[in-house]
């Protein structure tokens, strides 16, 4: 996440006004700093309260212990510490224009920034893939995803977005061929990440590129099963008809998760290539609102995951009425039994 900043405003000032080598900070009208904040600080506090509220829900309900709602869980303590640990820092560095929490601090900020979003990308993806065996492959769908396998997932996804982002940030390998820049534009209150034209395409292939071509391959399958399965199930009006709602709902899910996905990532991952080509002229408004862009990916989420379902949305009912603290609760049945082989 690239973000250098460059004095682009008449009225600017220092960020340390009595430390040589402080980097520019451009003023904004009060009015505007005040709304930016206001705006973050919602966009926070929705990120929080739904993912914990997905967190509470799938960890009270017994009902609900299922591999594929384990995914969901993981996904969305991925998505809450997103809003907890670095968006709040974010919000101060992006409304003030400037980084007043050390360089130490900055590395450790930008190393769970990329951590927490490039597991919340690889969490969307395995989703997917359970998605793909739930409509696809039904009858072995039990066998293929089960507890272990998707346990597997969500170690995959946090290990490898840790040692991928610490890495990034800690080895300074993205730096190699711009030092020259990056001495030229050092200054004290910045905290970004910049790439070299080789770590910005590996960061944009690895973390949207190759998850993104995933999730489309999946999606089209699923609609071609779906497809198919219409004509053969077309004797059997029953049958089809619950087949048919059933991929429909997996498939809107899945193609909403991809859709989001994509609209959120994919043009902070393509403007870090094309930046590193372009001898980094982004602005850093710009750029800034390219991440916030892509944090609304970790907020929009919860709602997809979440009041897609109508189970959520009865124990989400049990939430607001406290029934929750009642005895036994945790027992509270949200859907049928019958309806257990069901995918949602």
């Amino acid at each position: 996440m690239v973000q250098v900043f460059i004095p682009n405003s008449q009225e600017t000032q220092y960020c340390f006004e009595h430390i040589n080598g402080s980097c520019f900070r451009s003023l904004r009208p009060a009015l505007i700093n005040g709304a930016m904040y206001i705006f973050m600080s919602a966009t926070i506090l929705i990120t929080l309260c739904g993912n914990l509220i997905v967190i509470i829900v799938i960890s009270l309900f017994r009902q609900l212990h299922s591999p594929t709602n384990f995914l969901i869980l993981s996904l969305a303590c991925v998505d809450f510490l997103l809003g907890a640990v670095v968006m709040p820092y974010s919000m101060v560095r992006s409304v003030e224009a400037c980084w007043y929490f050390g360089e130490l601090f900055c590395k450790i900020h930008s190393s769970f920034d990329m951590m927490m979003s490039i597991a919340s990308v690889f969490h969307l993806c395995f989703i997917s893939i359970d998605r793909y065996y739930a409509v696809c492959d039904p009858l072995r769908y039990k066998t293929k995803i089960t507890t272990s396998v998707v346990a597997l997932f969500i170690a995959c996804s946090w290990l490898y977005a840790m040692c991928f982002a610490f890495g990034v940030v800690f080895l300074n390998v993205r730096l190699v061929g711009i030092e020259d820049y990056i001495l030229l534009n050092a200054c004290v209150g910045n905290c970004g990440l910049i790439f070299n034209k080789q770590s910005g395409v590996l960061v944009a292939v690895f973390g949207n590129v190759i998850p993104g071509a995933i999730m489309m391959l999946l999606y089209v399958k699923i609609f071609s099963v779906a497809k198919r399965d219409f004509k053969i199930f077309s004797l059997d009006i029953s049958k089809q008809r619950a087949k048919r709602k059933r991929e429909q709902k997996a498939a809107k899910t899945l193609g909403i998760v991809m859709g989001v996905f994509l609209a959120c990532w994919s043009p902070l991952f393509n403007d870090t290539v094309v930046d590193a080509y372009n001898n980094y002229q982004t602005p850093t408004t710009a750029f800034d609102g390219l991440i916030w862009l892509a944090y609304s990916n970790s907020t929009f989420n919860p709602l997809i995951y979440g009041f897609f379902y109508p189970w959520f949305r009865k124990a989400l009912k049990l939430i607001i009425t406290f029934k929750i603290f009642q005895s036994h609760s945790s027992l509270i049945q949200l859907y049928k039994e019958s309806f257990c082989q069901r995918v949602e």
